[in-house]
């Protein structure tokens, strides 16, 4: 089945700004322009400017104000395509890369990038069930820039059999801390969690003592029966492969970002409409500043 989206259908749909503008209307206000001041109803067009005014408050508005476009020179099909890049490329799609495709500079691309994948966070409240998978890696390696870049950050990656992944960055990883993140990304009705024989894993008098088994790596067990951790590690895989295929470095400050936008496709790769999806989380999004990324 092809996608409902793919480049030469966003290319032809949506090529220039009025284009672009009225997708956005439609997502944003789909049963109705609303003031996003007083929510009247009651709205005129300002056609000049692009802009709408209310005519219960009198607050003028364009569909952007109060979004992640608001304060942003970038042309509005240019954003279209970089989202559509960055949610459909498997292992991500490097800032570079995004400036040669879309001929802007690196520091606009750099940017561009952080706000959409700070759009993609959807793991807040969402917690996992059923059968569960945990695993912790190491992201980074030998470097001489330790303060800038990532070296040996741990990263714990939570899966649920048949539904989402959370990967979450653990500074300073001991085991009161993986419970904490297990507790805060785990439902308490989850039926199995799966994990190594690390001594992380010491769940003691806690709910997961009883539903907690595993398997042995040291002796080379990776599969007993039902249990095992290969599903989470092929998702570690997938991310090591973007690190170092697509984004070669990533700083520690902003690993948990990189984290987000991988979940965010992974859980969405079967996900006809992931572009609509995608635009409806930069719309919903804070602005992110170019000065609290770079402080």
């Amino acid at each position: 089945m092809k996608p409902v989206m793919d480049l030469m259908k966003l290319m032809e749909a949506f090529d220039t700004e009025p284009e672009c503008r009225a997708y956005l209307e439609e997502l944003r206000w789909p049963k109705g322009i609303e003031c996003p001041r007083c929510k009247g109803k009651t709205i005129s067009r300002i056609l000049k400017r692009d802009q709408f005014d209310c005519d219960s408050c009198r607050y003028q508005f364009s569909v952007m104000s109060g979004t992640i476009f608001h304060d942003s020179h970038l042309p509005l099909p240019k954003w279209f395509a970089a989202t559509y890049l960055l949610c459909e490329s498997r292992k991500g799609m490097s800032a570079n890369q995004i400036k040669r495709m879309l001929g802007i500079s690196y520091k606009t691309a750099w940017y561009l990038c952080h706000r959409i994948r700070a759009a993609m966070n959807e793991m807040e409240g969402h917690k996992l069930t059923g059968k569960v998978e945990i695993d912790e890696t190491d992201i980074g390696g030998k470097t001489t820039n330790a303060e800038k870049w990532a070296a040996h950050e741990p990263v714990i990656g939570i899966r649920e059999r048949g539904g989402h992944l959370h990967f979450i960055h653990a500074h300073d990883l001991n085991s009161r801390k993986l419970y904490d993140i297990i507790e805060a990304n785990v439902d308490k009705t989850v039926e199995v969690v799966m994990t190594d024989e690390s001594k992380l894993y010491q769940f003691g008098m806690t709910y997961l003592q009883k539903k907690h088994k595993t398997v042995n790596h040291s002796k080379k067990e990776y599969v007993r029966g039902d249990v095992t951790t290969n599903t989470v590690e092929s998702a570690f895989s997938l991310l090591k492969r973007g690190i170092i295929g697509t984004w070669h470095r990533v700083s520690t400050k902003h690993l948990q970002a990189y984290l987000q936008e991988m979940t965010w496709r992974f859980n969405n790769r079967k996900n006809e409409f992931l572009f609509r999806d995608t635009m409806l989380k930069l719309i919903a999004a804070d602005n992110l500043e170019y000065k609290s990324l770079i402080a």
